[in-house]
């Protein structure tokens, strides 16, 4: 499965671009005065092969969840039961992306890829009708122990795909073996291919997982070729000493494994979390579809570095969210050649930043469906 979506990303249809940026360029408005969404409509078309491209419609954010084995070392004071925890909140709609969710009208699935302690969930309701991929209101088709919330059919949904309970530590060994880091991919394209199957025009990623700005760092400093230390954060707001610890366990897994840029999958096996890799997984996905992918914070940039490995033209269909506080994601963002949509100083991830950004992504391209041209309106050029 990863070699043939690997094998199916294009890059972008440069007949659509020029017709975009011809369209862009007769519009009721000054050349330019858009900024950053002209280009960015620009490609979209390219993406799309269309002008203009589909309006980004039913959005699904979809939040990978997975352990990591390195929280042993200290890294974060957050104990790693809380990565279960928030996947309940989630699933009851009482964290900030679920009201940003809300607010933007996009779905939440929580795919369980790598999570440690077991889950508690409310089983489905027998009453809840069988999954229906032609019916994206419905419970979701995503296969697999889908959970449902009797009193809300409709709300965040859970997948279980559990590869391991956890990563191993990468300091002492290497965090998955090739097969499980292949298999958290196939998951996030799994997902991908089921959520456009079901109707979404736009994906958004989301993440949870106590420790996992630690690979993140690893992560980016093997792809985007920086130092441990401009690679690491803070994360949830460590101490210094945490914060010092932090980029010295990242120094260590790196010297051990001396991972390979040019071998994706060996890096995301040897310092990657299961959610980075399924996130990377999604991104492959979504670009083989030439569906949009929204990107959050610092995990989710992290993983498109490895898309980016897998497959340079899925840059393509990566869209910078936002600027996450956290350094590493400028870094990767830098290595990318994408420049975030907003920057609040956000570092919660969960998939916040995206979905902030997504109506700047929508506003963008109705522009190309709905502006008047300067001919049809009757205004004058200058």
């Amino acid at each position: 499965m990863l070699e043939s979506t690997v094998a199916a990303i294009r890059p972008l249809d440069e007949a659509a671009m020029a017709a975009a940026r011809e369209l862009q360029g007769r519009l009721t408005k000054p050349a330019g005065s858009l900024g950053a969404l002209e280009p960015l409509s620009v490609r979209l078309a390219g993406l799309a092969g269309a002008c203009p491209p589909p309006l980004p419609d039913q959005a699904a954010v979809a939040i990978f969840a997975g352990d990591h084995g390195v929280h042993a070392q200290g890294v974060t004071p957050w104990p790693q039961e809380v990565t279960a925890q928030m996947i309940g909140n989630f699933l009851a709609g009482g964290a900030v992306v679920n009201a940003f969710a809300r607010q933007a009208g996009a779905s939440v699935t929580v795919v369980d890829v790598g999570v440690a302690t077991p889950l508690s969930v409310t089983p489905p309701d027998p009453a809840v009708r069988a999954a229906d991929p032609a019916d994206p209101a419905g419970p979701s088709a995503l296969t697999v122990d889908v959970v449902a919330t009797p009193a809300d059919p409709d709300g965040p949904r859970l997948v279980a795909a559990n590869v391991r309970a956890g990563t191993r530590d990468m300091t002492v060994t290497a965090a998955l073996t090739r097969d499980e880091a292949r298999a958290a991919v196939e998951t996030g394209i799994r997902v991908a291919d089921e959520l456009v199957d079901g109707g979404a025009g736009i994906l958004l990623t989301g993440d949870m997982g106590i420790g996992n700005t630690t690979p993140a760092a690893a992560l980016v400093a093997v792809f985007a070729g920086v130092d441990a230390a401009a690679a690491t954060g803070r994360g949830t707001g460590v101490d210094d000493e945490t914060y010092a610890r932090k980029v010295a366990v990242v120094r260590a897994a790196l010297a051990r494994h001396t991972p390979d840029p040019a071998d994706p999958l060996g890096v995301l096996a040897a310092v990657g979390g299961l959610e980075h890799a399924a996130l990377a997984g999604l991104i492959l996905g979504a670009a083989a579809r030439r569906v949009p992918v929204l990107l959050d914070g610092v995990i989710a940039v992290s993983a498109a570095l490895a898309a980016a490995a897998f497959a340079p033209d899925a840059v393509g269909a990566m869209v910078a969210g936002h600027r996450s506080a956290e350094p590493g994601a400028t870094a990767a963002l830098r290595h990318l050649g994408l420049d975030p949509l907003i920057d609040l100083g956000l570092r919660l991830g969960e998939g916040t930043g995206a979905l902030l950004a997504l109506p700047v992504v929508t506003g963008a391209v109705r522009v190309l469906h709905e502006v008047a041209t300067f001919d049809a309106a009757g205004v004058a050029e200058k």
